[in-house]
């Protein structure tokens, strides 16, 4: 009985499992490597400060689903329903603040001399990509055995677009803060960049997907046709990538004051890379 004891002891602390805790450790360090290049970069500890708080409240607001949604599809418990996703975003956020917190103390910058609002505004900017980083722990750093039905929502046409988007989001959170995107917009004066970009976007967010045979690559249905998958997914994917594109664009304020042919190119610019990360997310999520 003292040897069961024991056991019951090793494997449970307040009556949660002891591997839950590995889960949690793990969501922590995933957190902290996602979040890692923007905790360390200076615009972002700027933006924390002058970007609306309504904005800030929106992007945390639309974290729900998106953390939601990538616990359900990859997240670091092995629970697949949406009340477990649900909880398990609640959890990623938690980490997520607690991850920027510690890191943005260690660097230096928080200090004891801001106000709350300077260090709220700086933690919760951190908040969705540190989440992300929480979330995907089981599949990025852990061994991650996919069962069928966590299969087959991510092969759906939803659970694609959805990835794509994920990782749109998150290449474009790391590059939209710098000034080099209006810079490089800025530099480009012909339409002709942009109608470039768009082209070689479509192209890498394509190839990426299909044709260049990398581990995780998406494969057509038998009997449907690369120009078919073109439009049926290349396209509406690129579409999305450009809607974040103008989101995270506009939450930082990239887009004030530019009238609608340049803030074009701006998306356009952002699109770019953002393209990359919608194309490489399925393989890397």
């Amino acid at each position: 009985m003292a040897q069961d004891s024991d056991e019951a002891a090793r494997t449970a602390w307040f009556g949660v499992g002891a591997r839950f805790y590995v889960d949690l450790a793990r969501a922590f360090a995933g957190a902290l490597l996602f979040a890692l290049p923007l905790l360390m970069t200076m615009e972002m500890w700027s933006l924390g400060f002058v970007v609306p708080p309504e904005r800030l409240a929106i992007f945390l607001l639309v974290g729900i689903p998106l953390l939601t949604g990538l616990a359900w599809l990859a997240g670091f418990r092995d629970d697949v329903g949406w009340r477990d996703a649900l909880v398990d975003a609640g959890i990623a956020y938690l980490l997520a603040a607690l991850a920027a917190a510690a890191a943005l103390l260690l660097l230096g910058a928080l200090t004891p001399d801001m106000s709350w609002h300077e260090i709220a505004g700086k933690v919760a900017l951190q908040m969705v990509p540190a989440g992300m980083g929480a979330v995907l722990a089981r599949s990025q750093l852990g061994q991650r055995d996919e069962q069928d039905a966590e299969a087959g929502r991510r092969e759906s046409y939803p659970g694609e677009l959805f990835l794509m988007a994920a990782g749109a989001l998150f290449l474009a959170f790391n590059v939209a803060p710098t000034e080099e995107i209006l810079l490089i917009a800025h530099q480009q004066a012909s339409p002709w960049y942009g109608l470039a970009l768009l082209a070689v976007s479509l192209l890498v967010l394509h190839a990426f997907v299909y044709a260049l045979a990398f581990l995780g690559q998406h494969r057509p249905p038998e009997g449907v046709s690369g120009a078919r998958e073109f439009l049926r997914l290349t396209l509406p994917g690129y579409a999305v990538v450009l809607v974040i594109c103008t989101y995270v664009l506009w939450t930082f304020g990239r887009l004030e004051g530019l009238p609608p042919l340049p803030a074009l190119h701006a998306v356009l610019v952002l699109g770019f890379p953002a393209a990359l990360g919608a194309a490489t997310a399925r393989l890397v999520l």
